[in-house]
């Protein structure tokens, strides 16, 4: 059987190998870059209104996505190492890792003023005042979503539609992380980042629900998933964090303070409260999920050569 035959799950693994070697870039990370270039689109773009940010949106989703295309199509056979390249910048499984054992590390130590800075770099709720379930319970909702977001995601459009498609999806999560918010300022301009990312994360979320069910605690996933998902804000987070609390079997959601405001959100999972040794369960749970889904891939690969 021909090496070719392997090509898509074989550049995965090396994506994956690199990010497990070198995590992300200490330094120049194109997503920084690409962070600035949005900020200057929207001091340009802004204005109270969905179509400004329908064209910002396609500027620089669609802008970067053609790009990926144009330079994969000009490399021809050569085009596997701009793939493993692309997706090794895509993926953040190692360095979600390191922020969620960060936060871990100084709860371990007693230092929970350390943690709730620790966890500020995850999440984008207020932390200065939260105990530590509160703390444990943040970094482990941030591990599960993210889980989605920056790894699970990340490989299923790479396998449906190569570097283009993790380009395309990768942009607009940043897209939806700086402008998909439902305040004042963002609750137009960034109505287009918001629903991209929703449509982009439709089906990934789910079989990251999926990939969550089978590796924990299954029945208790199964079961969370079905009666909590729907009562959450956001479909695509709903199922995600669901059926992570339940495979893990603790306690997750409820109120949270954002912006100043205290924000009553419905109960996820079940179980006991989170502590900080779940943290390291959380991490493991989205590792062994990213080994799976690439011998998924290789296993169809080779049922279809």
């Amino acid at each position: 059987m021909a090496v070719e035959s392997f090509v898509v799950p074989l550049t995965a693994l090396l994506a994956v190998l690199l990010d497990r070697l070198l995590g992300e870039p200490p330094r120049w990370h194109p997503l920084v870059g690409f962070g600035w270039l949005a900020q200057r689109i929207e001091a340009r773009l802004f204005a109270v209104c969905r179509l400004r940010g329908v064209i910002a949106v396609a500027l620089l989703v669609g802008g970067f996505a053609l790009a990926a295309f144009l330079a994969q199509r000009s490399l021809g056979s050569w085009a596997w190492p701009l793939d493993v390249a692309l997706l090794y910048l895509a993926i953040g499984a190692t360095s979600l890792g390191a922020h969620a054992t960060a936060v871990r590390r100084v709860l371990d130590i007693g230092d929970l003023d350390a943690a709730r800075r620790s966890v500020g770099r995850m999440v984008s709720r207020d932390t200065a005042n939260m105990d530590e379930t509160a703390v444990v319970r943040a970094t482990l909702e941030s591990v599960l979503e993210n889980g989605c977001d920056a790894v699970f995601g990340a490989l299923f459009w790479f396998f449906v539609a190569g570097a283009p498609g993790v380009v395309a999806y990768r942009l607009a999560n940043t897209l939806d992380a700086m402008w998909g918010y439902k305040t004042d300022r963002y609750l137009h301009f960034g109505w287009a980042a918001a629903r991209l990312d929703d449509l982009l994360n439709g089906i990934p979320a789910r079989l990251t629900a999926l990939t969550y069910a089978l590796l924990g605690r299954s029945g208790t996933a199964w079961r969370c998933w079905r009666s909590q998902a729907a009562n959450w804000e956001s479909p695509n987070a709903g199922p995600v964090m669901a059926a992570g609390a339940g495979a893990l079997t603790v306690q997750l959601g409820g109120p949270a303070v954002y912006h100043g405001r205290l924000e009553s959100r419905p109960p996820l999972g079940a179980g006991r409260e989170p502590v900080a040794a779940d943290i390291a369960r959380a991490v493991a749970l989205v590792r062994r999920g990213v080994w799976l889904w690439l011998v998924v891939a290789f296993l169809g690969e080779w049922a279809l050569a």
